[in-house]
């Protein structure tokens, strides 16, 4: 057990292991670059898999109020909306929700400062130094010590620099657009893929249904910036999905502010933990936005990293987590295929074998997703010792 620990980054995995240590009587220290906590970002699918780390931190019951249970995944046709298949979540172990980050976020945050974590907002960490008693530096050239680093820093990790070297991500050849619009009616409580000809639209609601998350995907040669936080032009994103018709061509109509970047693939880091310095989340795998687990696989980081560090195994951390996150982010990578089928006889017969499926074995279309959903951290680590 370390006495202390510095966290980089306030972010959804940041949060949670910071909180997590804490609980279990670490000194910790978080260091954010923002000036505060703020109300940023959009939705965020929290699975099954990834609300057992948020029960462990006594944080359910608070998600649930803040959240909208999700009843299932839609997938359907681009032009007029028209149902393909179905994937029912109402039978899952743990309830499926859909959640403004800002309101996890706010949870996470809450759960911490409760636990007695010390935060340095607005500070910028330049460079980590790996070692019995590792240093972050800070941009003003000052530095802070920890018997533990852990790095939650996101895409441009200094830690992933630090224990990996760098490495060029690949570019996808797709660009991801996100919005939130207001609600005009009802909205079901379910996340609604509409899938076109090299492109797709997800959307469910947010915040009681008052709110519609809206994340398009479109193939192109041009790539743009990494990130999800570049402003774009809603007219833009219209013209990019202007053959899509039903209810998402009303729910683009309504976009007023917009965000695009770039969909990069990474290699997942080889060294996740190494003189006394660790990585997690996007630090050590990030993970393209097409199965929503990027959250989940930061809550289950977390979860394993405070597991190792109570039981005194670290140098366990990495393996505990490489296969899985590697197998969540091969079939996100896969899912953009599945989606982006031109017209065809290969779609066609496609779309109608999963609409057959859907209707004469529903348990079978779901349970594709069992290894993924049904898998509980906390559980499966506690069961080893």
């Amino acid at each position: 057990m370390f006495p202390n620990t510095i966290v980089v980054g306030g972010g959804i995995g940041g949060l949670a292991i910071a909180a997590a240590l804490a609980r279990n009587g670490t000194a910790v220290t978080l260091l954010e670059q923002a000036p505060e906590i703020s109300e940023i970002g959009a939705g965020l699918q929290i699975s099954p898999n990834g609300r057992a780390v948020l029960r462990h931190l006594g944080l359910s019951d608070r998600l649930a109020r803040n959240a909208v249970r999700a009843e299932a995944v839609v997938l359907e046709d681009y032009r007029e909306g028209r149902q393909i298949a179905r994937l029912d979540l109402s039978e899952l172990a743990l309830p499926y929700h859909f959640v403004h980050r800002a309101d996890l976020i706010r949870l996470l945050y809450q759960a911490a400062r409760q636990e007695n974590v010390t935060f340095e907002m607005g500070v910028q960490v330049v460079d980590v130094v790996p070692g019995e008693l590792p240093r972050v530096i800070l941009s003003d050239g000052t530095f802070r010590q920890a018997k533990l680093v852990v790095c939650a820093d996101g895409l441009h990790s200094v830690g992933r620099r630090v224990l990996n070297g760098t490495a060029e991500p690949a570019f996808t050849g797709q660009v991801a657009w996100r919005a939130v619009v207001p609600t005009t009616g009802n909205s079901p409580s379910v996340a609604t893929v509409s899938m076109g000809p090299g492109r797709h639209v997800v959307r469910y609601p947010l915040r009681g249904g008052q709110l519609i998350n809206v994340v398009a995907v479109e193939e192109r040669a041009e790539w743009a910036q990494e990130g999800w936080h570049h402003k774009a032009d809603p007219n833009d994103m219209r013209r990019a999905f202007d053959g899509f018709g039903g209810p998402v061509r009303d729910v683009l109509s309504r976009v007023r502010d917009v965000h695009e970047w770039g969909l990069f693939r990474h290699p997942v880091a080889q060294t996740w933990f190494e003189g006394n310095v660790a990585l997690l989340g996007d630090a050590a795998h990030p993970t393209l936005p097409f199965l929503a687990q990027g959250a989940n696989m930061a809550l289950e980081d977390a979860y394993a990293l405070f597991h190792c560090v109570a039981r005194g195994t670290l140098p366990a951390y990495r393996d505990i987590r490489h296969a899985r996150v590697t197998r969540t982010i091969d079939a996100a990578s896969r899912n953009a295929g599945r989606y982006h089928m031109r017209p065809g006889p290969v779609r066609t017969a496609a779309h109608l074998g999963l609409s057959m499926v859907s209707k004469l074995a529903p348990g079978l279309l779901s349970g594709q997703f069992n290894w993924l959903y049904r898998y509980d951290i906390v559980k499966e680590l506690s069961a080893r010792t």
